[in-house]
């Protein structure tokens, strides 16, 4: 904290604002340097006996004008910091301007003045200009000055004189009270001040969101760390530039908001936009405020905040994915109550006719074909039901490993499997441990290690992954308090087309031939139960789908046994 480091003038200057004060400092002094030169000059320029004092006037306004003069350049244009040395000087040399005024509008007596009260003002000045002692010592100078002034020119010292000596002292010290009081005070709200600065500048520096503040041209004055990651741009070298068609490059949506909150004086909320860069292209949110300053357009000032919202747009789109398959299972349980017992029925009859003895060697063949094809029927609504029953009716604390071992060994003797397809499963050091049930995250699992196995060329590898769960897996915001498990299945496929990415999971979308649509739908639906989430990535060298499952709290583990299958990893 720098600012709590200053010397006690410093943190007075901060306060007290000295600059200003020495501004009504060189008025007045040239003010009353000026009127006693004009009095001087009309009063006793006939007067032959007071040449002594019109000589005075006279060369207290000259002196009075140039010590002002340098001083203002010394203190407004010079740009040096000013220092005590300077606040004495200015001290001293307005006690002689006021001492010199005093000895020329005396009349009979020093007390007869009216400008000795001018002292006052001088040992108030300066109090609250100088530390510590400062206005002390200007003070007793101040008594030096009057009583010498008061000698030289009456050779006695009346009470009256006394008495004003008396309201010096008395105002040197309430001041050098007062400025003490007002130097704590300065300091305890510097270092407030500090803090609070301190605290908002390490907040704008970590918010994961990007800041950028412009003026009312379009002048870049703040961007945070955050900001230049999101666009990929060193703003460092463009503080006090116009930066609207940088912006407008990367991110037009972002600019359009912040030229918009400039022009019209409006605030955006809750918009969306793109950044586009070299390797990355990702929606932004947008919200954008605006400051009126004092009228002007120059003096306006705009704030974007943005945020990368593709975890945002994610959840969002698994959540009406899950809407989808929620309405789809209700009808499928439905159809398939209301279809299969006549289908049962319609075959029964059919296998009966085809026993007949009065059947012909051609009704057989078609009575056999409308059994395969009920069989077939008979399937498809069986997983239909599958698909709709998807439901956790038993939770317990499952060991993964185990758990994948059953799938991954069921998978390798599929018959679907094509010839040489290998499956290599990788478990990182530590428990893998979810709660859920064992026999839909078997099925889930099952289905993705098959879909995997078959699209996979011959001599091909299926890889099965289970760690802890990335941030990047995770996302920003994540809801898994307690962390999570990833199970990653990788196969050596030609990929998933871009167009069909989004419609995946939907029930009884496939590329397969013959295929029910409904494996996906299952493994969405039954990942989506356990709290968990399943995603695809996908590119020309294959296809890699991750389960992303939620750790249960410690105290659920130590307090409940592990369900675990005596099967062995496959490798």
């Amino acid at each position: 904290m720098r600012l709590l480091e200053h010397s006690p003038v410093e943190h007075r200057a901060l306060f007290l604002n000295p600059t200003r004060l020495l501004r009504w400092v060189y008025v007045a002094r040239l003010s009353i340097a000026a009127a006693i030169f004009l009095a001087a000059v009309l009063v006793w320029r006939d007067a032959l006996t007071d040449t002594e004092k019109l000589l005075i006037a006279t060369l207290t306004f000259v002196v009075s004008l140039g010590v002002t003069t340098s001083s203002i350049f010394y203190s407004e244009l010079s740009g040096r910091t000013l220092r005590p040395t300077f606040y004495y000087l200015q001290s001293v040399f307005d006690l002689l301007l006021v001492t010199a005024v005093v000895h020329v509008t005396n009349a009979t007596n020093a007390s007869t003045s009216p400008f000795a009260a001018l002292y006052i003002l001088v040992i108030a000045t300066a109090s609250l200009l100088l530390p510590g002692g400062g206005g002390l010592l200007v003070a007793a100078l101040g008594n030096v000055l009057y009583v010498a002034d008061t000698f030289w020119s009456f050779e006695t010292i009346t009470a009256a004189v006394w008495l004003q000596l008396g309201v010096f002292a008395s105002v040197a010290l309430g001041s050098a009270w007062l400025s003490s009081r007002l130097q704590q005070v300065g300091t305890d709200t510097e270092a407030e001040l500090v803090h609070v600065r301190l605290q908002a500048a390490d907040i704008l520096f970590n918010i994961r969101s990007g800041i950028i503040t412009v003026d009312g041209a379009g002048r870049l004055l703040y961007a945070n760390p955050m900001a230049e990651q999101l666009l990929d741009v060193d703003f460092s070298g463009l503080i006090g530039k116009p930066v609207f068609d940088e912006i407008r490059t990367i991110a037009p949506e972002l600019a359009a908001a912040l030229e918009r909150s400039v022009r019209d004086r409006v605030r955006t909320t809750r918009a969306e936009g793109i950044i586009a860069t070299v390797g990355k292209h990702f929606p932004i949110g947008v919200t954008t405020t605006y400051t009126d300053g004092d009228g002007r357009r120059t003096d306006r000032t705009a704030t974007a905040i943005f945020q990368d919202i593709s975890d945002q747009k994610r959840l969002e789109m698994l959540r009406l994915r899950a809407e989808r398959l929620e309405g789809v299972a209700e009808l499928s349980a439905s159809l398939a109550h209301e279809i299969k017992n006549p289908l049962a029925s319609i075959r029964s009859a059919v296998e009966q006719l085809a026993r007949s003895p009065f059947t012909g060697a051609d009704e057989r063949v078609l009575a056999n074909l409308v059994m395969r094809e009920s069989d077939r029927l008979s399937r498809l609504l069986s997983e239909f039901l599958d698909f709709a029953r998807v439901r956790v009716a038993r939770r317990e604390m499952l060991d993964l490993v185990s758990l994948a071992a059953g799938a991954v060994r069921l998978a390798a003797t599929h018959p679907d499997r094509p010839e040489g397809v290998k499956l290599v499963t990788t478990v990182a050091p530590g428990d893998q441990v979810v709660e859920g049930d064992d026999d839909l995250l078997h099925r889930a699992l099952f289905n993705l290690l098959l879909n995997a196995v078959q699209a996979s060329p011959p001599g091909g590898e299926v890889r099965l992954t289970i760690a802890d769960a990335t941030p990047e897996q995770l996302g920003s915001g994540s809801a898994f308090l307690n962390g999570a498990v990833a199970l990653t299945v990788t196969d050596a496929g030609s990929g998933v087309a871009l167009e069909i990415r989004d419609r995946l999971f939907d029930p009884f979308f496939t590329t397969k031939d013959g295929g029910s649509g409904l494996g996906l739908a299952v493994v969405h639906r039954a990942i989506d139960a356990h709290r968990g989430l399943v995603f695809l990535d996908s590119d020309a060298t294959g296809s890699r789908f991750t389960i992303v499952l939620p750790r249960p709290a410690r105290r659920a583990v130590a307090g409940r046994p592990l369900l675990s299958s005596s099967a062995p990893v496959l490798t």
